[in-house]
This record gives C-alpha cells, structure tokens and sequence, in this order.
C-alpha cells in the first residue's frame, strides 16, 4: 500500500532540490568567474633590489608594490575589496546552498522509500536520483578533504540535466516492486552499483574537463584559466576511479550471486551481466596502463572516458534499447 501523502512529498522535495541545485550551479559558477586565485598574485623572489639615491640604502621596491598587489589580490580573492567593503562571497554561499540541496535530495529519497515501504531504488527514476545523490555526495566529501570548489559549477550542470531528465521523462508513482527484485540482495547489489555509478561521474566531470584544457587554448581570465592544472585534473579523476573501482567489482560479485539465487546461474551472459564486465573492463585497462605502462594524461583520459561511456551504456541503453533478465527497471 503506498502512503501518497509521503509519495508527494517526495515529489515536492525532488523539486526543491533540483532548484537548490541550480542555484548552487549559479554560485558555484560565479565563485568561478569573480573570485581570483592567490597563485595569480606570485611574483618571483629573485626580483632585482634598487638603491634609492646615491649612496642610499638598498630597499626592496619591487617587493613593496608586490605586498601592495598581493593584499589587493587576497581581498579580491575573498570577494571583498581593498577598500574594506563585503561583497557576496560566492564560494561560501554555494558550499551551503550545496548541503542545503543535498539535504533535502536525500529527505526526497528516504520518503519515497517510505511511501512505498520498500528500497527507493525499484525503477529508472529512482535510480537517477540515487546515483546522482552519490555523485554530489562524493563532491562534498572531496570538497571538505581536497577543496576541489572548481569541479562544483560543472557537477551540478549533470546533476540537474540528469534529475530534468529523471523527473520530465523517467517519473514513475512509487510502487511494489517486481518479483524478481524481491531480496535482501537489492540493498547490497544496487547501492553498491548505485554508489560506485556516481562516483564514476565525478571522475568522468574532471577526464572531460582534462580533455577540454587539452585541446582548447586557455586565455587567461576566461572561465578554463580558473580550472586547476591538468596535472591536478589527472590525480583528481585517478583517485576517484581507484576509489569506485573496488565498489564497482563488489556490485558485480554481488550481482552474480544474486543471479545465482534467482535464476540458478552465477552468469549468463545477458546484456547488463555483459556490459557491466565491459565497463570493469574498461576502467581496469585505465587503472592496469597508468600503473605498468606509466601512462598519464591524455591517453589515460581517453581510456577512461570509453570506460565512462560504457558505463552509460550498460545504465540507460541495457534498459531502453535491450531486452533481457534486467530490463525491468522501467
């Protein structure tokens, strides 16, 4: 029996959040464009030292205007001017709309648990919403232990095209769910496919920018110049993968065993069976080549990448364009 005032509270929080997060976007993107680095205010210590007049004693002019031009930076830097007068400080004010967001999106996933009495991940809809819950909180995480304010602005563009998606073209009313899901085996295999799916997007969000810088010329100033080196970009996705990577083996373990209980075989082959082994194939070869072959940057990207769009596949194309033992996520 489904409770539907709980059900349309979970509709209504869904909404809040997508609009918290368009507003942290927003923030996040003006953090992004205003907010001025300190390394831009670096000057090279071995500037030369100039005597003032004949006989005078030395003194450091150059690093006078560089004091003068670092306190200017550092004010800006913190979005308040020189001069003393506060402005906005967009970083701050995007980090909370950013928890105030992810609150209310996972109030939105626990209530719709409850209005169904059952795991809140049954169908396509509520998976998008999961795994996207995954991926910011991952953000967050990374955000309180590496800083990493500049994947923020590009984060929220694909969670709310994906919550669009999931709530324009995927909604379906909270509902029991199918026999064959009906097991213990769906709170171990689907969050821990679920977890490892958004984890996988923050690295994918940080290869994608890594191949942007690597073939677009950066001016300076413009919204590129504020993203870290590629170097920076290239640690950040390889963290992450090694991160998700484990959880993505486990969820296929999971799986088979799962498969083993409800249809007597540990593996069979089916599409997402087969496109889930692609996919750990995939970020495997990423994680094999960096730690034999040495490979970094741009190749290592775009294997990483194909592992991304795999990953994709096996998610939206598995249950749209395939028929087979899992397509009953719709």
């Amino acid at each position: 029996m489904v409770d539907t005032h709980l059900a349309s509270l979970s509709n209504q929080l869904m909404l809040g959040a997508v609009l918290v997060y368009v507003v942290t976007m927003v923030a996040y993107a003006g953090e992004l464009a205003f907010a001025r680095r300190r390394a831009d205010a670096e000057v090279p210590a071995d500037r030369p030292r100039v005597l003032v007049g004949a006989g005078g004693p030395e003194t450091d002019e150059a690093a006078e205007t560089d004091d003068a031009e670092t306190t200017e930076a550092e004010a800006e830097e913190t979005d308040e001017p020189a001069s003393g007068r506060r402005q906005l400080d967009w970083g701050r004010f995007a980090i909370l709309m950013n928890v105030v967001g992810w609150g209310l999106h996972g109030a939105e996933i626990v209530t719709r648990g409850m209005a169904a009495d059952r795991v809140p991940w049954g169908n396509m809809y509520e998976f998008v919403s999961a795994i996207s819950f995954a991926a910011v909180t991952v953000y967050l995480v990374m955000l309180w232990r590496y800083k990493v304010n500049w994947l923020g602005p590009f984060l929220m563009v694909a969670v709310v095209i994906a919550l669009g998606i999931a709530t324009i073209w995927l909604y379906n009313d909270p509902g029991p769910l199918r026999p064959a899901l009906h097991s213990y085996w769906i709170a171990i295999h689907v969050t821990a496919a679920v977890t490892a799916t958004g984890t996988f997007t923050v690295a994918g969000v940080a290869t994608a920018l890594y191949l942007i810088k690597s073939f677009v010329t950066v001016r300076p100033g413009g919204i590129l110049s504020r993203v870290p080196s590629m170097e920076a970009l290239d640690t950040t996705a390889h963290r992450v993968i090694m991160f998700a990577f484990p959880i993505w083996t486990f969820a296929i373990i999971a799986g088979a065993i799962w498969a083993d209980s409800a249809w007597g075989r540990y593996w069979g082959w089916d599409p997402k069976e087969t496109w889930s082994f692609i996919t750990w194939i995939g970020y495997a070869g990423y994680l094999h080549a960096r730690a034999t072959a040495g490979w970094r940057g741009r190749k290592a990207a775009v294997v990483s990448l194909i592992a991304f769009g795999c990953l994709l596949f096996n998610f939206f194309g598995i249950n749209y364009l395939v028929s087979g033992l899992h397509s009953y996520a719709g």
